[in-house]
Formats: structure tokens, sequence, C-alpha cells
């Protein structure tokens, strides 16, 4: 166990940073998992309105450094062309 302060110190910030990343990275998860439901289920309506939100949930992922932009680009770019191929 670490016994100078500034090393306690950093345990305490890479819990909390670690336990943020978990919660960001499990909301981008279940946001991508609703919006493959429903372009499974071929509902137009509402995965046109998950698919905004689940965007915006990637690119703020990418700021936050969760993902990778390149990463990012290509949930994005895969989610939109099966979107596209519903119509």
């Amino acid at each position: 166990m670490a016994s100078h302060k500034s090393a306690l110190k950093r345990i305490k910030q890479t819990e909390s940073r670690t336990e943020l990343n978990r919660m960001h990275t499990t909301r981008l998860r279940h946001q991508m998992r609703k919006l493959r439901t429903a372009l499974d289920s071929q509902d137009k309506a509402a995965a046109q309105a998950t698919l905004k939100t689940t965007l915006a949930l990637i690119d703020h992922s990418v700021r936050k450094g969760i993902l990778h932009r390149n990463t990012a680009a290509r949930y994005k770019s895969r989610l939109t062309h099966r979107f596209n191929a519903l119509a």
C-alpha cells in the first residue's frame, strides 16, 4: 500500500476516474444496443430518434477519451449505413 500523501491521492483519483469511465462506457453500450434492436425490428421512427442520440453519445465518448476517434467513426458509419438501408 502507498504511504506517501501524493500516492494516496493518485489512488483515489484513479478509482474515481475508473468509475466514471466505466459509467460512460456502459451508457454508450446500452445506447448502441437500443439502436441495434430498433434497427433489427425495422422500426424506422424509433431508429431515427435513437440514431441521433447515439451518434451524439459516440462523439461525447471521443471527447471524454472513452473511444478512439477512428473507432467512433467506424461505429457511426456502420450504424448510419444500417439505418439508411431501412429506407
